[in-house]
């Protein structure tokens, strides 16, 4: 395979460090995270694919926001209650979420400082490094035989901090190689979105759109003379294209490690560009790890 060189900006942006201190909570030892730190802390972590939390008060007592099901089946919003004995505010339209809860802890703790500032979560970006290979059948350019050929690359991934946060943007380089039958090869540089309709601690699924790419790809052709079989010609044909073809696939993240095995289905239609006769096959898997 030929050699291929990665070229990417890197985003600017903050990073944010969660303290993480030990507490006993209804004889259950547990690391937890502060998110927000104030007149009462907001404190969670995720354990067994699980999001909880819990609010330390102004006399250092720690308590769990749960949400128990009664013996009808349904929720009793039990964390509601905790709140509002906590707070004394109104707390029937708090959701057992990140965003939600962290809104009404600091409108408390905003009217008991008034020099008390909020950590701004949805403003902070995290990003993941990936490398990724599988194989494809370039289901936008004419392969007669449909021919399957290796493909590779690396990408950078966006996300927020926000732990309630679904979208995420990435800038991927891949390369895919050619082979004796389909003389096509070509690395591309695409940037695109995702949406993670299914976001757990331990995995989530996401549908994934490239909205902008740029392709440098080359074909080799081999035209054999007619009246001498054994005389052939080689011709090599290179081009660059940008485009905003908004091709669309699917994917999913497992959590392993300091990082997630990541797997891709990366070209299943796109909105601008025509599929030809095959059925799209470009698959891919990777890890990513958490810079």
């Amino acid at each position: 395979m030929k050699k291929f060189i990665l070229l990417f900006s890197l985003f600017t942006f903050s990073t944010f460090t969660f303290a993480q201190e030990t507490y006993t909570v209804e004889n259950e030892t547990l690391e937890l995270k502060t998110e927000v730190d104030g007149a009462l802390d907001l404190l969670w972590n995720s354990f067994n694919g699980e999001y909880r939390y819990f609010i330390k008060s102004e006399d250092e007592q720690v308590f769990e926001l749960k949400n128990t099901k009664g013996a009808d089946n349904k929720y009793q919003e039990d964390y509601k209650t905790l709140l509002a004995d906590l707070t004394s505010m109104d707390a029937s339209k708090v959701n057992l979420t990140t965003y939600s809860i962290k809104s009404f802890i600091d409108t408390y703790n905003s009217s008991k400082d008034s020099n008390y500032e909020s950590r701004d979560s949805k403003s902070k970006v995290k990003l993941r490094l990936g490398v990724f290979g599988g194989i494809t059948n370039n289901p936008f350019n004419t392969n007669p035989n449909n021919e399957k050929v290796a493909l590779f690359g690396t990408e950078l991934e966006a996300v927020s901090s926000n732990l309630d946060s679904k979208h995420a943007g990435f800038l991927n380089v891949r390369y895919t190689a050619d082979k004796d039958d389909f003389q096509y090869s070509a690395t591309q540089l695409a940037l695109g979105y995702r949406y993670r309709f299914i976001n757990k601690a331990n995995f989530n699924i996401y549908a994934q759109t490239k909205f902008a790419t740029f392709t440098s790809s080359k074909i080799t052709t081999t035209i054999v003379d007619l009246n001498d079989p054994t005389t052939s010609i080689t011709e090599e044909q290179s081009s660059t294209s940008f485009d905003a073809p908004f091709i669309f696939g699917l994917g999913a993240d497992i959590k392993l490690g300091n990082g997630y095995l990541t797997l891709v289905y990366d070209s299943l239609f796109a909105l601008l560009l025509d599929n030809e006769d095959n059925f799209a096959v470009d698959f891919a898997i990777g890890y990513k790890f958490n810079l």
